[in-house]
């Protein structure tokens, strides 16, 4: 078994981004994922039986809580469900085992629309006297059905695998720009040193950068390709529009120009976490290494690691130093005068008046 602490890069050849995840096995990507999912649910509910309904709705909660926090197995079944999961603020709290017990617990985000899910099952009068006394399975017996789930697929079983589900849910994170620091602290990893960025993000700012990004991933209601996560460090009013600059917690620099209504209708202040969103017609590129003198406020070097050539359109994937992929469309005609290839270095560049503040 590979240790959770040793880091190997990958690039996903479908969203052309380098990442780090714990060890060098195999994964399932986001569709994969959906798929073993699916196998669980219809299995789920596919008895007659109401009994074997009930332990087979016990073994589903226990695949979600790991599907999507990338719990260990051993965390996942030695949860009370009904003291551990508090579906009013949305959190599941993980309790050590072994030298970590005496650890407080791991509290992490859960999305709106699994907390919902998970409060329905338990509120089941049959099912909360099932689980009296926790989810009380037998380990080896939830790894067996995690196999079966993995083959009815036509994966090979040990994609099934708790390890695997927890490996792949951090490549999915990462793949989706969840900054490194809060997919660490939502695996339990040691998050690594953030003084290197402007501002200081402390643990209650990560806690609620991983709220913001689970529920963008559970509603999906952006066509927006480019999100940032950050923090506002400064504000600057004129008499009309403001000037707001927030900074990730890798430490770049967003800079966008909003309007004095829109600055109060947000409730903006300095401190305050948001999302800064940019769609990809928007962002330019210009190729080199050598920073362009442009009047574009935002400007980001990286490496082009993916180019999808359609009939009109172009788009490019360039990975910046954080590991974060940004992407860009041009016209396939431009595409051709840029004549970039994959492995170019390239700075993309958007203009304030390109940024869109969200704070939901």
């Amino acid at each position: 078994m590979v240790s959770d602490s040793k880091l190997a890069p990958l690039k996903d050849a479908n969203h052309g981004r380098s990442v780090s995840l714990p060890g060098e096995a195999q994964f399932l990507n986001s569709i994969q994922l959906h798929q073993l999912e699916q196998s669980f649910r219809e299995w789920t509910e596919n008895s007659l039986r109401a009994d074997v309904r009930l332990a087979r709705r016990r073994i589903l909660i226990i695949f979600l809580l790991i599907r999507y926090t990338g719990a260990k197995l051993n965390e996942a079944l030695s949860l009370n469900p009904f003291e551990d999961i508090d579906t009013k603020r949305n959190l599941v709290a993980f309790h050590g085992s072994g030298p970590d017990m005496k650890m407080a617990p791991r509290q992490v985000q859960l999305s709106r629309n699994l907390s919902r899910e998970i409060q329905a099952l338990l509120l089941d009068p049959s099912f909360k006297a099932a689980l009296h006394k926790g989810f009380d399975v037998d380990p080896g017996f939830v790894r067996r059905k995690f196999y079966e789930r993995a083959k009815a697929c036509g994966f090979l079983k040990e994609l099934g695998g708790p390890e695997t589900i927890r490996k792949s849910r951090a490549v999915e994170l990462m793949l989706g720009n969840m900054p490194l620091p809060a997919v660490q602290k939502m695996l339990g990893h040691a998050t690594p040193n953030l003084t290197s960025s402007y501002i200081s993000f402390s643990t209650d700012d990560i806690q609620q950068v991983i709220r913001l990004f689970l529920e963008r991933e559970a509603s999906r209601k952006t066509s927006a390709r480019n999100s940032f996560f950050g923090k506002i460090e400064s504000i600057r009013r004129g008499d009309i529009q403001a000037r707001v600059v927030l900074t990730t917690i890798s430490g770049y620099c967003i800079t966008t120009i909003i309007t004095n209504d829109s600055l109060k209708q947000l409730a903006l202040k300095e401190g305050r976490l948001i999302t800064a969103e940019v769609k990809a017609p928007w962002v330019i590129l210009h190729s080199g290494s050598e920073e362009p003198k442009c009047s574009a406020e935002n400007r980001f070097n990286g490496v082009i690691e993916n180019i999808k050539k359609g009939e009109v359109n172009t788009e490019y994937t360039v990975r910046i130093s954080d590991g974060t992929a940004l992407c860009a469309v041009v016209s396939t005609e431009s595409a051709r005068m840029l004549a970039l290839g994959e492995g170019d270095r390239v700075w993309m560049l958007f203009n304030c008046f390109a940024v869109v503040l969200r704070t939901d």
